[in-house]
């Protein structure tokens, strides 16, 4: 019987190479999740990184973006923006496993400098409406709706910063359109909303180091829920007992 192939995911996996010295007290080696990385495995369509600011998901993703050939600051891989020099040598340090099959389409999304991104797209002609004709929130949600065309691999730092609840769940639904027409995504987030895409994989990182955890194990879920269930006596807890 014939197997068909696929080219998904396009990125299986990420290790540190052995065949380079790291020094496991200078950044970004000194934080726990980097030093005790090993190799991430991940899954075809949706893969979450979540944990504590500095717990290194972000640190991570930037430097898998930045070995796929990335800028700093983001966007596509035309654009090479560097106006910080505040970038980790993680990427050097990265073996990348991929697949037989390119992606046709790819995009690295920083919230932080999406901005600065934005711009560049103005000044050299960028096709379609400026993306400071509108808010950050639908600028982002004409990216995955109008500029993300599909058989790609994109990798999300945070983009519910600019997303309100209910365009967090529109962004779902452009995520599965996507994830439908052949694309990957690779997501650092803290909002339990994105996080709730079936059968994804979640990865934490912590002191521990990091590791597969499912939906409901995430902090981002029980905090979200116990607060929203009891949030008067959650509020008293916060404001008035000792």
């Amino acid at each position: 019987m014939l197997v068909a192939l696929t080219a998904k995911p396009y990125l299986h996996q990420v290790s540190m190479r052995s065949d380079i010295e790291i020094d496991g007290d200078a950044y970004p080696y000194n934080i726990p999740s980097v030093r005790a990385m090993g190799c991430l495995d991940f899954h075809a369509d949706v893969t979450f990184f979540v944990g504590e600011n500095g717990a290194g998901k972000s640190t991570v993703l930037e430097a898998i973006a930045l070995a796929l050939g990335y800028s700093p600051e983001g966007g596509t891989r035309n654009i090479q923006l560097k106006t910080t020099d505040s970038v980790s040598r993680l990427h050097q340090s990265l073996r990348l496993g991929r697949s037989f099959g390119n992606p046709k389409d790819g995009y690295f999304l920083r919230a932080e400098s999406f901005f600065n991104v934005a711009t560049y797209m103005d000044e050299v002609g960028n096709r379609g409406p400026s993306m400071h004709a509108c808010s950050h929130g639908e600028a982002f949600m004409a990216l995955l709706t109008d500029k993300f065309r599909g058989k790609g691999l994109y990798l999300l730092d945070e983009p519910e910063a600019a997303l309100s609840p209910s365009r967090q769940l529109a962004a779902l639904a452009a995520i599965h359109g996507l994830v439908r027409d052949q694309s990957q995504f690779i997501i650092a987030t803290h909002s339990p909303i994105l996080l709730s895409y079936p059968n994804a994989r979640i990865l934490r990182f912590d002191a521990s180091g990091i590791s597969e955890i499912q939906y409901e194990e995430t902090e981002q879920f029980r905090v979200t829920r116990d607060f929203l269930n009891n949030y008067p006596r959650r509020l008293q807890q916060l404001f008035f007992d000792e």
